[in-house]
């Protein structure tokens, strides 16, 4: 029998938070390795925005596609290459989790539209609405729940296909499931409140709100990571 490993999870850093935001938190490496209490064998990072090639399907367990300061709309060239490699993942039933600016990536790329939030920016604490009754991912969590979002941009159309599972009241696509094995969320599980802190201007930091009891956008990414650390075969 074929001795069994877990490939490591791919991590895709989708270029840098600006500087003042980095020298007080990290970037979003920190933020994912710290939120799953990752190992250096249990992640890859890749970064496409450096040139950086994209991980063969087969190589990783699943992946996670960060949030960014850039837009999708810019269509830079490291983010139609990253899109381009997504629906690569999807035929490849890889795990995917897009998070904010992975989320609007993954949802243009699979066919949805991506344009600028007619209510402005969505940012600090917010009450999400939970629409996902028959999920299996999300079935644990509660009918509304609060999580953090920094975002000026959206997801204003799903994909064909797609299944819209949460909303908040300045945006209708906050979770979109695409596949089984994809997924995605306009706010941020790895988020918190230092980092939210950090991420808004010093004039409105008060707006970062504080957390009551249980985590569940965090328990969400924490489930999408154990879905993947499923045992895989040597292939010799």
């Amino acid at each position: 029998m074929s001795p069994l490993y877990t490939a490591p999870l791919a991590i895709i850093q989708l270029e840098v938070p600006p500087a003042e935001v980095s020298s007080r938190v990290g970037d979003q490496i920190d933020w994912f390795v710290q939120a799953l209490q990752l190992q250096g064998a249990e992640y890859q990072v890749f970064r496409p925005h450096l040139g950086e090639q994209l991980p063969d399907y087969a190589t990783v367990s699943g992946a996670i596609l960060s949030g960014s300061w850039a837009m999708v709309t810019d269509h830079a060239e490291w983010s139609e290459r990253t899109a381009a490699w997504v629906r690569g993942a999807v035929d490849h039933q890889l795990p995917l989790l897009g998070v904010c600016y992975g989320h609007q990536l993954i949802a243009y790329a699979l066919g949805g539209t991506v344009a600028d939030n007619p209510h402005g920016w969505e940012r600090g604490l917010h009450r999400l609405d939970n629409l996902a009754a028959g999920d299996a991912l999300l079935s644990a969590l509660p009918a509304q729940f609060d999580a953090w979002l920094s975002h000026r941009q959206s997801v204003l159309k799903a994909p064909p296909g797609a299944k819209v599972l949460a909303r908040s009241a300045m945006d209708e696509c906050q979770i979109i499931r695409y596949s089984p094995s994809a997924l995605s969320v306009q706010f941020h599980p790895e988020f918190t409140q230092q980092i939210m802190s950090a991420c808004l201007p010093e004039n409105i930091t008060a707006e970062a709100g504080t957390l009551q009891g249980t985590d569940w956008a965090r328990s969400l990414l924490e489930a999408f990571y154990r879905g993947t650390q499923l045992p895989q075969a040597v292939v010799s």
